[in-house]
């Protein structure tokens, strides 16, 4: 098996925490804003309809939800190469 270099390892461990972030902290927070926002949904299921709703639209390729789960991870590549570029000279 082939070692990952230092830089490597500490990219994958970034993307797995942002995208773990997405995955399971991202669906509770979009429920709670709903609930504050809309109100009391009627016969959906709650928390767990939602997010599990979410993981397996994430399964299926659907656009939505991959754009709900690697959000954290677009978001903090797009401030990192912006700042890369900006500062490059």
């Amino acid at each position: 098996m082939t070692k990952l270099s230092p830089r490597a390892n500490k990219e994958l461990r970034l993307a797995l925490q942002l995208i773990g972030f997405g995955f399971f902290v991202l669906p509770p927070a979009v429920y709670t804003v709903g609930l504050q926002v809309v109100g009391d949904y009627t016969d959906d299921g709650g928390l767990w309809a939602l997010t599990s709703s979410i993981w397996l639209e994430f399964i299926r390729l659907n656009p939505m939800a991959l754009l709900l789960v690697l959000s954290p991870y677009l978001i903090i590549q797009t401030f990192r190469f912006s700042y890369y570029f900006r500062h490059k000279k």
